[in-house]
């Protein structure tokens, strides 16, 4: 039977994805020492999508997670599958050139395609559902999907449907927005079912998976030794996959990615016609404001809404409140309803809000910056450094060649000017 909302499994945070699945099997704390082929920080979607791939090509592998298995955004994030990454393809053509950036698409094609494999090979039950849109709120954005639409066509192979607003309110009953961009390829899942599942999968394929074992000391060498407070794992090979989590192990990864929040929302069950009569096609809907608002419809007939990023570690002000009316203002028709509870986590984001893997070291790898962009890429990043480890390296080498700045102001004055330079991001949101 489902656990409250109340009274999530132990160790998790509540929310609506922990009050709809059983209680999760609990995994030891590492104890003493231990050797393997490969040891990795994190047990995500980034850090488990590695570990799949090494088991899979027979590597021993050993995983250390803080927490509880998918603990941070990977069990708690809004649940959109997309192709691309947290910035536009314009944003990687002015980083890398257009070539390169066809490069690196190309691989978020194979990190959607992976992803959706890995739901039918381990049989996953993660509530798969295909198709997303992205919608326009104002003329200038509508414009701005039809110029996307063109690109992605000419330059990048992938076709999307433009919808004008008479197709996109047959299938989106909002009066909102004026135009869609559909994406027949993407999709939305339960994230905390598929992250369980690949935990499973992993521990099938022989990984050790060792909960409450957070990462305290990286010690590098022709050996990586990770250490926890009750032991360590001594590996030719290791992966940092940490994310918005990582604190304390190497501040050359933690300067070039800034921690930032982000919440979701559900309402009370709605029942079948009244969810359809929301969104028809139970696709996963995002608009293209700065400060975006997300939502799509859960197996048992809710909605879910997210939006109202956190830039300044703590939480917006009112947030259920505030997320109600967000939800009001998108379906005036739900306005008997409210969101019957809120959750969030952080989610880790770059200057140039573009993907930031490589490595620390010759034998040490990491995944980072996915810019609340991850569901599909965090797997794939797994799988690239996996491939790397095993001497493929050419995938993980056209990531790496993305240049990444540290975030200005040093610790005490980074966060204050990114929330500054959001406040005119969310301003210029408002003006249209």
């Amino acid at each position: 039977m489902p656990v409250s909302i109340q009274n999530p499994p132990a160790g998790y945070r509540p929310s609506w994805y922990t009050s709809s699945i059983p209680p999760p099997v609990s995994l030891p704390p590492l104890a003493g020492s231990r050797q393997a082929d490969v040891v990795i920080l994190g047990a995500g979607l980034t850090g488990l999508g590695a570990a799949v791939s090494l088991a899979q090509q027979g590597l021993e592998v050993v995983v250390l997670e803080a927490q509880r298995v998918g603990w941070g955004a990977s069990g708690r994030n809004g649940g959109q599958a997309l192709v691309g990454f947290g910035c536009d393809q314009q944003v990687l053509e002015g980083l890398t050139g257009q070539a390169h950036a066809r490069v690196l698409f190309d691989y978020s094609r194979q990190g959607l395609a992976l992803l959706k494999q890995r739901i039918d090979q381990f049989q996953i039950d993660c509530q798969w559902r295909p198709g997303a849109a992205d919608v326009a709120i104002s003329a200038r954005q509508a414009t701005g999907l039809q110029r996307q639409a063109e690109r992605m066509a000419a330059l990048y192979d992938y076709p999307l449907q433009l919808w004008d607003q008479a197709q996109l309110q047959a299938q989106v009953a909002s009066p909102r927005f004026i135009a869609g961009l559909f994406d027949a390829n993407a999709g939305h899942l339960h994230p905390l079912r598929y992250v369980l599942g690949l935990a499973r999968a992993a521990r099938q394929l022989g990984v050790r998976i060792h909960e409450h074992s957070a990462v305290t000391r990286l010690e590098h060498g022709r050996q990586v030794r990770l250490h926890t407070s009750h032991g360590c794992i001594t590996a030719p090979f290791a992966v940092i996959a940490g994310n918005a989590l990582l604190e304390g192990i190497d501040p050359a990864l933690e300067k070039r990615i800034m921690p930032v929040g982000t919440y979701v929302g559900a309402t009370p069950p709605l029942g079948a016609e009244r969810a359809a009569g929301l969104i028809a096609n139970d696709i996963a809907v995002a608009d293209v404001n700065w400060a975006l608002d997300y939502f799509r419809l859960s197996a048992d007939h809710r909605l879910l809404f997210g939006g109202m990023a956190s830039y300044s570690a703590l939480p917006p002000p009112g947030l259920q409140a505030a997320m109600t009316r967000r939800m009001h203002a998108v379906f005036p028709q739900l306005a008997d309803v409210g969101l019957e509870n809120v959750w969030g986590g952080m989610i880790d984001i770059t200057r140039n809000r573009a993907p930031h893997f490589g490595r620390l070291a010759a034998n040490v790898y990491f995944a980072q910056g996915f810019c609340g962009h991850g569901v599909a890429a965090t797997g794939m990043a797994g799988d690239l450094i996996a491939r790397a480890i095993t001497g493929q390296a050419e995938g993980l080498d056209a990531f790496a060649a993305i240049r990444h700045q540290p975030f200005p102001g040093g610790r005490l004055l980074r966060r204050p000017l990114l929330v500054a330079a959001m406040s005119w991001y969310k301003l210029r949101d408002r003006l249209g």
